[in-house]
């Protein structure tokens, strides 16, 4: 099952990432990006694509992309999806001419369709906690209804209820599913937290 929730795995260290993909992978979440201004993200995201080869369903890439050139440095690591915290109509299009999956960071309606007809395959809405609940569901009533909305930023595994019957489609988990200093049984261990939360707000 291939589940929208997106880690986030700020402060990576390439010594770690491939065991950290395995190990979200094993629990569950098989979309994982590595924000830029993490060390070394490149090198994370070679070793997390490596060693999720065969994994056709497992999507990495990077997060916090600013430029057009980081663009293509990711892609040239394997990279096949681009999530930035705002909505730049030029990494956009530079994601959609590589091939990759593009995920803007957006907060207000202007925003959301300045990325959509740049060609982004969905939004991301950063920071939720200041969109709100109520405001989501006011969002989703101008939106397309096929667009695919994350909510970034404030949102804990007990709150997917409420975010997802406002119009929520996904989640990016940040600090409460991985820091610097987790261990890979810390990380397992919330993911499944996660999981479980989502697939319980199914119901």
């Amino acid at each position: 099952m291939t589940r929208p929730l997106i880690a986030i795995l700020r402060g990576l260290t390439p010594d770690l990432a491939a065991v950290m993909a395995k190990a979200l992978v094993d629990a569950g979440i098989t979309r994982i990006e590595v924000p830029l201004n993490s060390p070394d993200p490149l090198e994370s995201i070679r070793a997390m694509v490596a060693a999720m080869a065969g994994h056709d369903d497992v999507l990495i890439g990077a997060g916090t992309v600013l430029r057009v050139d980081d663009v293509a440095a990711v892609a040239a690591a394997g990279g096949r999806l681009i999530v930035s915290p705002d909505t730049d109509a030029d990494v956009i299009r530079a994601t959609k001419a590589a091939g990759l999956a593009s995920y803007p960071g957006a907060l207000t309606p202007t925003e959301c369709f300045c990325a959509l007809k740049s060609g982004a395959d969905g939004i991301k809405v950063f920071p939720a906690f200041q969109m709100g609940q109520e405001g989501l569901r006011a969002l989703r009533a101008v939106l397309p209804a096929d667009v695919p909305v994350y909510m970034v930023g404030g949102v804990g595994a007990g709150d997917f209820k409420g975010w997802r019957a406002a119009g929520a489609s996904g989640f990016g988990l940040g600090t409460g599913l991985y820091k610097p200093g987790f261990s890979v049984a810390d990380v397992t261990a919330r993911a499944r937290e996660y999981v479980d939360a989502w697939d319980r707000s199914a119901t």
